[in-house]
């Protein structure tokens, strides 16, 4: 297997190369291509996962279900199921990217950027969860009103990435899921 690599896009999500995922993030990090994932059960309750304590960039804060970067000339959502699988040991389907031009810039406590073109995708959990300890540190399904209670009182919990779309997410949520935030 070969070394794994990123898309580098430029700010309307255009590919303009490549670079080694490896050493893509840094302090200085260029525009890339990414995405986040907010994974349903049946029941419309989110998952929300916080990121393993070894990760690079924001470790141990909570945030979608998971995130990843596609190959190069990978589609999006097979991208999303084979990161699904990875991160969760999770089976999706009804994959829907419900913001496709979100984009974000951030630093981490340690310094390394975050510079990323990542639609926002939501999609069906289809199989049990099964969360790989190297990339999740605990799991947990909630409501979408839970989760909006949550990121308003303590956005320095969440990812920035999370904090940047979800207020934009929400209203497709809650009609992706059939439910109002008070219903839940």
């Amino acid at each position: 297997m070969g070394v794994e690599q990123v898309v580098l896009v430029d700010n309307s999500g255009a590919p303009i190369g490549v670079h080694n995922k490896e050493t893509v993030h840094g302090t200085s990090t260029p525009r890339h291509l990414a995405f986040s994932c907010h994974i349903v059960d049946q029941n419309g309750r989110l998952l929300i996962t916080r990121r393993a304590l070894t990760k690079k960039t924001w470790p141990g804060v909570w945030t979608n279900s998971f995130c990843g970067h596609p190959g190069p000339n990978e589609r999006l959502e097979d991208a999303v199921r084979r990161r699904a699988r990875f991160e969760l040991g999770l089976s999706v389907e009804e994959i829907v990217c419900a913001l496709p031009n979100f984009g974000y810039s951030a630093r981490d406590p340690s310094g390394i950027e975050e510079n990323e073109y990542c639609p926002v995708f939501i999609a069906k959990a289809t199989s049990t969860l099964t969360p790989n300890p190297d990339e999740v540190a605990e799991a947990q399904w909630t409501s979408i009103a839970a989760l909006a209670t949550a990121t308003e009182a303590a956005p320095w919990a969440f990812s920035p990435w999370l904090i940047g779309h979800f207020p934009d997410l929400l209203p497709i949520l809650s009609d992706s899921t059939g439910r109002r935030d008070d219903d839940v």
